[in-house]
């Protein structure tokens, strides 16, 4: 299937790793050129590097922290020809309302929310009027399955998808769709650590961290080419009448209920 993705341009933040690199990938892949953005500078070379050996690769970087002022607006001028905008930069912290106090809870939220936001702001200005073009926003499944070990991340996902579909609904009209993913689990490199420790911390074994996964779908967590997959096509042309969606990309985790 053509996505009819070649030629466009894509920004992709937090986009040195995990999803955000597999994004890369993808559209890289699919013929498009794409910029990547991330705080450290030497992950983003490495990526950089990676990206490049991608036959016919179109590759640029950009050093930028998202949660100083001011940086969401200089990202967006200075790639006002963006076509599409992918958000996934930002690291939520994990723990109950305990665990997380008021600076680190506001920390993450300048970041992912706040970053976001102001991103979103900044590049619907340029975008405006020149369809088509496309917003992803990379959220998570704790928005509508909320679990109590991670309710500063639940409560930012649902802040987003109300942004998300607050947007959606009207920005059609202005040539521009703006989505949604929900990744459930995913095995990135930041997902494998935070479930050894707590492997380590409640069965006395980081090694045994798959464990947790014994009742997911496939008794597994998804690849970040699986949740890629679904962006881009989102992003393209295929998913055109597509706007304000947040959609689940959990295996059908959201729906496992086991009542009776």
């Amino acid at each position: 299937m053509d996505l009819g993705l070649n030629g466009r341009r894509v920004l992709v933040t937090g986009g040195s790793q995990g999803i955000g690199l597999a994004v890369a990938h993808g559209f890289l892949a699919e013929g498009a050129s794409v910029t990547i953005v991330a705080r450290d500078a030497r992950r983003l070379a490495s990526a950089a590097a990676e990206l490049s050996r991608v036959p016919g690769a179109q590759v640029r970087t950009k050093s930028a922290d998202l949660a100083q002022p001011g940086a969401a607006q200089a990202l967006a001028d200075a790639f006002p020809d963006t076509d599409i905008l992918v958000n996934n930069a930002g690291a939520v912290p994990t723990g109950d309302i305990f665990a997380v106090d008021e600076a680190r809870w506001r920390e993450a939220w300048d970041l992912k929310v706040y970053g976001y936001v102001n991103l979103m702001r900044a590049m619907y200005t340029h975008m405006k009027g020149r369809a088509p073009k496309v917003i992803v926003n990379v959220l998570g499944i704790g928005g509508e399955r909320p679990q109590w070990r991670y309710v500063c991340g639940n409560a930012a996902n649902v802040a987003l998808a109300g942004v998300t579909k607050s947007l959606g609904g009207r920005s059609i009209d202005d040539g521009i769709r703006v989505v949604a993913v929900n990744p459930g689990g995913v095995e990135t490199e930041r997902m494998v650590a935070i479930q050894q420790a707590r492997a380590a911390r409640e069965l006395g074994d980081a090694g045994r961290w798959r464990e947790f996964f014994a009742d997911k779908p496939l008794q597994r967590a998804a690849t970040p080419e699986e949740v890629a997959n679904v962006i881009l096509f989102l992003a393209s042309d295929r998913a055109s009448w597509v706007s304000g969606a947040v959609v689940p990309v959990d295996g059908g985790f959201l729906n496992r209920h086991d009542w009776f």
